[in-house]
């Protein structure tokens, strides 16, 4: 049962890697040539390699992977470009505000996993090769740097101080 439980758990998972790691480059693209495209250079890279670090696990643990749960993130990503463009709002602002903000609550939920991981890793012999100390930290480094980020574009979409 607990391992049916993890197989449900960890595509849940990967269906929000998915959505995140395209997010994440979706910002990076559209600030490129920024500081904040740079940022988003670092943190895309870092997010996609989190998302293949998932696969990996995946694959030791024999998990099946739960193509709706693909598509569904696929699709939502989809989704999310005309939404964070601002169209739905008509501020660009707006758009990039919300956007991060996704992606800072998507890489909360991705530091969560990594937490709940280290506290079974004895359970599950594929998950004691696995850095879960270091993805931790890199959750957090990058849910810190997505905050900073998020704040200042909440300032400039939501402030009055620009009519």
């Amino acid at each position: 049962m607990a391992e049916k439980a993890m197989d449900v758990y960890l595509n849940d998972h990967l269906g929000g890697a998915m959505l995140g790691s395209d997010l994440a480059a979706q910002i990076r693209d559209q600030n490129e040539g920024t500081p904040l495209g740079q940022v988003m250079t670092r943190i895309a890279t870092e997010i996609e390699e989190d998302r293949e670090t998932l696969l990996e696990l995946m694959d030791r643990l024999d998990t099946p992977r739960n193509p709706v749960k693909q598509v569904t993130g696929w699709m939502a990503e989809k989704a999310s470009r005309i939404k964070f463009s601002g169209a739905t709002s008509g501020e660009p602002d707006h758009g990039l505000f919300m956007a991060l903000e996704s992606l800072r609550l998507g890489v909360a939920g991705k530091k969560g996993l990594w937490l709940v991981l280290r506290e079974v890793r004895d359970d599950y012999e594929p998950l004691q090769s696995i850095d879960l100390p270091g993805l931790i930290e890199r959750a957090s480094n990058q849910g810190q740097t997505l905050e900073a980020e998020r704040m200042a574009a909440g300032v400039r979409a939501l402030a009055k101080s620009g009519e």
